[in-house]
């Protein structure tokens, strides 16, 4: 299903096997946007990483340059999607990232195909499932983004989204992200994210390690969300950015970058072979 999503495949890939190093090489970093933005919002780590790594970020279904046709109607079509752009670009196993909706959709793909993830970085986000309260309000919205567009809509929750102190060159972006998604793909992704479903229970099942992130003046999500999200992982590492609301990687790129460096530089030295001699 997967090939039809636009993404930005950046950094050295691995080549065939008679050529590669016999060092293992960086994992690759695959990075999932949250609503209602596109894969520019992660623009500042597409930049850093892909220095030395392989950096996949897609625009999901109805978001960015990708169609809102077919829609998504259950919440799980994300996940699948990606492990078919996955699937179509050679991409084994990888660290995913994913913030807010990204970070759920990161949390179903590691339901569906745990075996391809070396580590997840959850981003302002949370794993419960909607309350009843929560549905009709997700409903409700995207009854009035499909009546009127999401221009009074990301008027309203801007300065939600980042600080109200964020710089106006970060406002700018998320703004113009905002107003360019595709109505039809955000209610769609409203109405399936609605019922999506408790990921509470599987988070003492993640057997990889895990970054936490979120942003400190995040009311989305706020820290307290974070703390028990991260008591819940086995393995993880929570890194709450100061100076942040739910964008801490766009209103703060170097101290989200510096987090999310040594986490990955965690996940690739579990991967390297052991240079200790084998027992007799």
């Amino acid at each position: 299903m997967a090939p039809f999503l636009a993404y930005e495949d950046k950094g050295p890939t691995q080549g065939p096997a008679s050529s590669r190093q016999p060092h293992t090489p960086p994992v690759p970093l695959v990075l999932v946007h949250g609503h209602p933005f596109d894969r520019s919002m992660w623009s500042p780590q597409i930049r850093t990483f892909s220095r030395d790594r392989r950096v996949v970020a897609p625009d999901l279904r109805g978001y960015g340059a990708s169609p809102a046709a077919p829609a998504v109607t259950d919440f799980s079509g994300f996940a699948r999607d990606v492990e078919a752009l996955l699937d179509e670009l050679e991409v084994d196993t990888c660290v995913l990232a994913g913030l807010s909706m990204g970070g759920q959709i990161v949390m179903d793909c590691y339901r569906l195909f745990p075996e391809r993830l070396r580590g997840l970085v959850l981003a302002d986000t949370f794993p419960a499932a909607e309350t009843p309260e929560g549905v009709r309000t997700r409903d409700a919205m995207a009854d009035r983004l499909l009546a009127e567009g999401l221009g009074g809509y990301a008027d309203e929750v801007l300065e939600r989204m980042v600080a109200p102190y964020a710089s106006p060159q970060v406002k700018a972006h998320v703004h113009a992200m905002m107003t360019g998604t595709s109505p039809q793909g955000a209610a769609a992704a409203l109405r399936a994210r609605a019922r999506r479903p408790d990921y509470t229970a599987l988070l003492a099942r993640v057997h990889v390690p895990a970054l936490v992130v979120v942003g400190a003046d995040d009311t989305y999500t706020p820290v307290s969300d974070a703390r028990a999200l991260h008591a819940a992982l086995p393995d993880a590492t929570l890194h709450v950015v100061e100076g942040a609301a739910h964008l801490p990687n766009l209103e703060r790129p170097e101290e989200f970058d510096r987090a999310l460096a040594a986490f990955l530089a965690h996940v690739d030295a579990r991967r390297q072979p052991s240079s200790a001699p084998a027992r007799p």
